[in-house]
């Protein structure tokens, strides 16, 4: 089994300033699993799973079971009792609470407003996605990039199974998951929405022409991508813009943020396949920067761009001070006007330069290629304890 102890520690975290923590993520990324190796870390714990029958009747009458017990107690698929939140609120408000409770959901609507209007101030919110590089290993590097972090695509016999997994897992996604969410949007509907995301990866959000080709209204596509990113299947990177006297960019950029899932859209399946694929660059920038925000591990992450051409993959703050990111998909990566620019424009501490190889090399004292598998390295610089992905 892998371990994934970058991702414990953040639930340790969150436990040494809430009594409960929530858990999210997509289902399958390796929620239960984690869980279970917390709970093993523990002198008491129980665990209940609402999506067994058993368990569900144990908690008909949930003060009364929960009121009883100390140590840990994990919920697995809080979302399918919604009604439990009140309860907890109680619970958690105790004088002295006897019990911690760490609650596991995939990212729904239910579970959000659940948290945000009965355990607010009380839950510490810990986001899990699939695997990373530190998890599995810089030796696995094209693996992971081909396969995605989803633990039963990244672990699976050959490309073939891994890509039968991946197409089996949207469709359930969208059949079973998304009605349970209380979302009522037929399945080939999103279906077709999220293909047409895959082929905008990394590119600027455009609600206008998603709309004329749904045949919706802009508000419309909005909602299917709101939908898609509130459950971890997409990432919508905002735009930094500030007073420069250029025309800036204000509109996201939009990634799918697990490099499988956009392969299996793109009817890729072996890596030779993905090489000379159009959306190569792109598939490598998102890869990239999912592996840059697990590392670094802020949420204060965005994008820069300007009309007149120049960019900036990924803009993170850190301690007041920022810092860029640019991913390319090449041999030897040298410095661009456009990075010149950004450093310039937005007064950055450093540029690193993400590239495929294996030498980490200066192009200037604040530009550096880095070569993916050694953003490990990066850690100790941004002191970030502990890191979110």
């Amino acid at each position: 089994m892998i371990q994934r102890p970058h991702a414990l520690e953040r639930i340790r975290f969150a436990f040494r300033s809430h009594p409960s923590v929530a858990l999210v993520g997509p289902r399958q990324c390796g929620k239960t699993t984690l869980a279970q190796a917390f709970a093993a870390g523990e002198k008491n714990s129980a665990f209940f799973d609402l999506e067994k029958p058993v368990d569900q009747r144990k908690l008909e009458t949930p003060e009364q079971t929960l009121g009883e017990l100390r140590g840990l107690v994990v919920i697995d698929e809080i979302q399918r009792k919604p009604q439990l939140f009140e309860i907890l609120r109680v619970l958690l408000d105790r004088q002295d609470v006897p019990a911690r409770f760490l609650l596991l959901g995939s990212a729904s609507p239910t579970l959000v407003r659940g948290v945000s209007e009965s355990l607010a101030g009380r839950v510490g919110l810990v986001d899990l996605s699939g695997f990373d590089l530190r998890e599995t290993g810089v030796e696995t590097l094209r693996t992971l990039w081909l396969r995605g972090g989803f633990p039963r695509s990244f672990l699976a016999a050959d490309e073939v199974v891994a890509a039968e997994w991946r197409g089996n897992f949207i469709r359930t996604f969208l059949e079973r998951d998304i009605p349970q969410f209380g979302i009522t949007i037929p399945a080939m509907t999103l279906r077709r929405f999220w293909n047409m995301v895959a082929h905008y990866h990394g590119q600027v959000w455009n609600a206008s022409e998603f709309a004329r080709s749904l045949g919706s209204s802009e508000a419309t596509a909005r909602r299917y991508l709101d939908i898609l990113a509130g459950a971890f299947m997409l990432r919508i990177l905002p735009p930094w813009f500030e007073n420069l006297k250029k025309r800036q960019v204000k509109a996201p950029k939009i990634y799918l943020r697990d490099s499988g899932l956009l392969h299996t859209l793109q009817d890729i399946v072996t890596f030779e396949a993905l090489t000379g694929h159009p959306k190569l660059g792109a598939s490598w920038e998102g890869f990239a920067i999912e592996q840059i925000l697990a590392v670094i591990g802020t949420r204060n992450a965005c994008f820069w761009g300007t009309h007149a051409g120049a960019e900036l993959d990924l803009l993170v703050t850190v301690d007041g001070k920022r810092y860029g990111f640019e991913c390319k998909y090449a041999d030897a990566p040298s410095s661009t006007r456009s990075m010149r620019t950004a450093l310039a424009d937005l007064q950055l501490a450093h540029l690193w330069i993400v590239y495929p190889g294996n030498e980490r090399y200066e192009l200037d004292h604040r530009l550096t290629a880095i070569p993916l598998r050694d953003l490990p390295s990066l850690a100790a610089k941004f002191k970030m304890q502990p890191p979110q992905p």
